[in-house]
C-alpha cells in the first residue's frame, strides 16, 4: 500500500492561518487597545482607593451652616482639648473663647 500525496487546497491553509487581511495592523492595535484598557482600569483602581481611603470623607459639618462656622467650631474643641490636657490654663481658655467667639 502506498501512501498518495494529497493536494490542500490553497482555501483550507488560509484558513488555518486566518489571513484576515489586517496584518501586523491587526496586532498594533490589539497591543493599543490593552495597553488603554490596563492602564484605565489601575488608573480606576487608585482613584478607587483614594477616594475611600481620603480624610475629607470623615468629616461632618452642619449642613445649615458654612465651612466659617465648621472651622470656628474645630478651632473651639481644639482650644477645649488644650484646656482638658493642662497645656493652658483657665484664664487663657477663656480669653482665647472669647476672641474666637468675636470673630465669628
Amino acid at each position: 500500500m502506498e501512501l498518495s500525496t494529497a493536494v490542500v487546497p490553497e482555501k483550507v491553509i488560509g484558513m488555518m492561518w486566518y489571513d484576515g487581511g489586517w496584518g501586523w495592523s491587526g496586532w498594533f492595535f490589539m497591543t493599543v487597545v490593552m495597553v488603554v484598557f490596563w492602564s484605565l482600569l489601575i488608573v480606576g483602581i487608585v482613584a478607587l482607593t483614594h477616594y475611600l481611603t481620603s480624610t475629607h470623607r470623615g468629616r461632618q459639618s452642619d449642613p445649615t451652616s458654612g465651612d466659617a462656622a465648621w472651622g470656628s467650631r474645630r478651632a473651639e474643641d481644639l482650644l477645649a482639648e488644650r484646656f482638658a490636657r493642662g497645656e493652658i490654663d483657665e484664664d487663657e481658655y477663656k480669653r482665647r473663647l472669647t476672641l474666637l467667639r468675636e470673630q465669628r
